[in-house]
């Protein structure tokens, strides 16, 4: 089984998507995308004809050498075989069709990075997941909503994979608004970690000293950002 299937990957075939999540992406001449999932390369040629360059990065080796023999004429394009996020490169744009296992640490890694507009397929539940409030309310809920403003832009139905996954997926498309680092988002991860608790005794448990009979999902993104900063 190839690595991409085990990660949960599910490969878009729809042209007619492709070309609507590159239109939600607003590309123009200057731009420089990073792609993290090559993949079959469906958006690949899509992001280059409208981009200064694009940075594509494939974790499946077969994948990888597929794409270097279909797209290695195009000059604006630059293949990279290995982890995409473990490339340390700059962009203005991220654009992916990312395995549905690597959702959540794909949006830990762009609230820590510098860009202009981000444009992602994601399980349709995981979706709602960013956009909860309240008893419903995640940590990565908290740092979706810290770091960006998230749109919905488009619901893709799963007969437009190969292979089909079994729900539904949405495009998100992403503009940044505060920075985040690890050790804030690992505060954050802290209080939800014992997210039945008081914050009094979350903390106590960190060793840190918070009067509070709150508990996480009572309080706003704000408030729990706010928190986290003490105990990270």
């Amino acid at each position: 089984m190839k690595r991409r299937q085990r990660l949960g990957q599910h490969f878009l075939k729809s042209q007619n998507i492709a070309e609507k999540i590159i239109q939600s992406a607003q590309i123009t001449p200057k731009d420089v995308i990073l792609e993290i999932g090559t993949g079959p390369g469906i958006l690949t040629p899509l992001l280059c004809d409208k981009a200064k360059s694009v940075i594509s990065v494939e974790a499946d080796e077969s994948l990888y050498s597929d794409a270097i023999l279909k797209f290695s004429k195009i000059p604006n394009l630059e293949l990279m075989y290995g982890d995409g996020f473990e490339v340390d490169v700059d962009f203005t744009i991220f654009v992916s069709n990312l395995p549905y296992s690597e959702s959540k640490r794909a949006i830990e890694w762009l609230a820590q990075k510098k860009f202009r507009l981000a444009v992602i397929m994601v399980q349709k539940e995981f979706a709602d997941k960013l956009l909860t409030k309240g008893k419903e309310m995640r940590a990565i809920s908290v740092v979706a909503n810290h770091s960006f403003d998230i749109e919905k832009i488009l619901k893709v139905g799963k007969g437009n994979f190969s292979p089909p996954p079994k729900v539904d997926s949405v495009v998100l498309r992403l503009t940044p608004k505060k920075q985040i680092t690890k050790e804030l988002i690992d505060g954050i991860e802290k209080l939800f970690s014992q997210r039945r608790k008081t914050i009094t005794n979350i903390a106590k448990s960190f060793g840190h000293t918070i009067q509070s009979d709150k508990r996480p999902e009572q309080l706003s993104p704000d408030e729990i950002i706010k928190i986290a900063k003490q105990i990270s």
